[in-house]
Formats: structure tokens, sequence, C-alpha cells
């Protein structure tokens, strides 16, 4: 169960050290919500008492070592004019942007997370979740990288369009994520959140080439760490990444934490990466903890522990989101393995 010691064990794999005991993550919102079985996601995303009691209970039924209060892609852009749609156990997602101009740019309002949107509801989420656990689970919100943002403000396509046609205008984009992204970091981890889950998928490695993600991802993802670490709190990297050069690239970023996508070469991470920043992942949701049996699960997650584990500064997840449709026994078995294959490897 929860257990006291896990943010120190957490704070000493982003040493590079090696942690007491391995904690486990997982991203399992999908999951948890069907497993609990008492309401549909879209109910769950608009309410925080429902999001805290899917993920208490979920936390206590599964031994999970951190409370990813991810929930959805569109909290931040909402309030900004930006269509999204969900329903029944479809998680929302951006359906309409907005026109990739300068105009939309100088008109968007500056949301307040405490009063605007759905916000408040995973303030509520964090702030009980919190409280139920205190400090034996990460605590864990989210938001999406600057550069994602635009993405999820104008649609990925004008975004990338954008990197030829008006660089200046994305930069500027990027300048305004950092700051409303800051301030949704800031009311998180001011609700109680150890730490923020920043999303970045939209830079992952086959939509740019490292020097574009250099030139027009990185700098404003950087500036936006650098303020999370101002108010208080870790950063936990998520661009889906499977190339240990990009990899590399994001190393240089000072998150706290890099997690792998499910396709990369777990033990090229590990050589690439240690000595330089702590990283997570990366047992694949889909091939593996879906659809493979009880048995298939605890083998790949006893092959990941034995790599990952194998040296400091490493932290056991899945590479991607969890489906709804993971069989429980396959998510006990995760679990179960990571906790006996990191106690026999002492």
């Amino acid at each position: 169960m929860a257990y006291d010691g896990v943010i120190d064990d957490i704070l000493a794999a982003i040493r590079l050290e090696k942690p007491r005991r391995l904690p486990v993550f997982a991203c399992s919102e999908e999951f948890d919500v069907r497993w609990h079985g008492k309401y549909t996601y879209e109910e769950v995303c608009q309410d925080g008492e429902k999001m805290a009691e899917v993920w208490i209970a979920a936390i206590e039924e599964f031994d999970y070592d951190w409370a990813w209060l991810q929930v959805d892609d569109c909290f931040e852009f909402e309030p900004l004019g930006v269509e999204t749609q969900g329903r029944e156990n479809i998680l929302r997602a951006t359906k309409t942007y907005l026109p990739a101009t300068r105009e939309t740019l100088d008109n968007l309002p500056m949301p307040d997370p405490a009063a605007d949107g759905r916000m408040p509801e995973k303030l509520k989420a964090i702030r009980l979740v919190r409280e139920r656990f205190g400090d034996t689970v990460l605590v864990e919100g989210s938001l999406a990288a600057p550069y994602s943002s635009v993405g999820l403000l104008f649609g990925l396509q004008e975004t990338m369009m954008l990197t030829a046609t008006d660089p200046g205008l994305l930069a500027d984009a990027c300048d305004f994520f950092v700051e409303l992204q800051s301030r949704h970091a800031k009311a998180q981890l001011d609700a109680g959140a150890h730490a923020i889950w920043v999303g970045d998928c939209n830079a992952f490695s086959k939509m740019l080439s490292v020097d574009q993600y250099r030139r027009f991802a990185f700098p404003s993802c950087r500036r936006l760490v650098e303020r999370i670490h101002e108010h208080g709190g870790l950063v936990h990297l998520h661009n889906s990444e499977i190339s240990v050069k990009y990899l590399l690239a994001e190393a240089e970023l000072g998150a706290d934490i890099i997690n792998c996508g499910p396709d990369a070469d777990l033990a090229a991470v590990r050589q690439s990466l240690t000595g330089k920043n702590c990283f997570s992942g990366n047992l694949d949701p889909i091939e593996v903890l879906m659809r493979g049996t009880p048995d298939q699960v605890a083998d790949e997650a006893r092959r990941i522990v034995q790599i990952g584990y194998a040296d400091g500064g490493y932290l056991f997840n899945t590479g991607e989101m969890n489906p709804r449709d993971v069989p429980a026994e396959n998510m006990k078995a995760l679990v179960e393995s990571v906790r006996r294959t990191s106690e026999a490897m002492g």
C-alpha cells in the first residue's frame, strides 16, 4: 500500500541514486475509471469529488505509488475558446481549433485556473487526494508543454506549418503558453500536487527533426520547467519519446523525470541517460498490458525492472496511457512483479 518514504525514494532517483524501494507508476486513468465502475469517464472529468473517489479507490486497490491526475488534455484550452468533445467513456479531445493568426493570439484571454472552465474541479480532486494520502503517494497534476499547447490551440497541422510560414507567431504563441501553463502549474501545486506531468507529444521525433525540436519546442519548454521549479514542483516530462537522440536532447531541459515511450529500447536508454537524467518507463500498455496474459505482463515487467533498476535514476512506469479494457488481473500482475523483482535486486 501507499508508504512513508515514497517521496524520498523519488527524490533519490532524481538525484540519480538507486531508490531504497522502486516506486511503481502506471498511466492508468482510463482503466481506473472503468474498473471503479460507478461513473462514465465524461462524468468523472467534470467532477472533482468523483475524480478523487476513483483515484483513491484505484490506488488502494492496485497499490500505485502515485496519483496521476492527468484526466484529459482539454482543461487549459476550453476557456480559450477551443471546442472539445467527449462522450460516455471516450476521453475529451480538442475538436475545433482557433485560426492560426496574430489577431487570435493578441485576443486570447488569460484564464484563472481557480475559476475558469473545469480546472477548479481538477484542483478540488488534487486537494482531496493529497488530504487522503499526504506524502505516501506522489500526487501529480498535468498540463501541456508550450509547443504542444499551440498545437491544441491552432491544430497540429497549422502549428507545424508555422515553423516554415511564420516562426515568429509560433514563438510568441509558445511564450503565451509559458505564462498560461505556469499559472496552471502553480494552481495545481498550491492545491497539493508534488509534481506536474508535462506532455509534449506534438514534439515527438516522428513530428519534428532534432534541429526543429531544439529550435521550436525546446526553448519554451525549458522556460516552463524553470517556472515550475520556481513554484516548488517536480517536472515529469512525457513526449512518448523512443529515440535516444531525442531523449538526450530532452535531458538538457532540466526536467526531473523523463518518461520513455513504449517502443524505446530501454537498455539503450539506460546506457545513454545513466548519470544524466532520471527516467521512467516503459511497459507497452496495449500489446503487453491489455493483450497479454498475467504471466506475460509479469515477465515483461521483470525484464524492464532488471534493466532500469540496475543503476540509479530510474522509476517504473508504463510507456503510455493504459487502455480502459486492461484486465484487472494484468494490472495486479504488473505491480506485484515490479515489487518482487525490485526487492530481490535490493
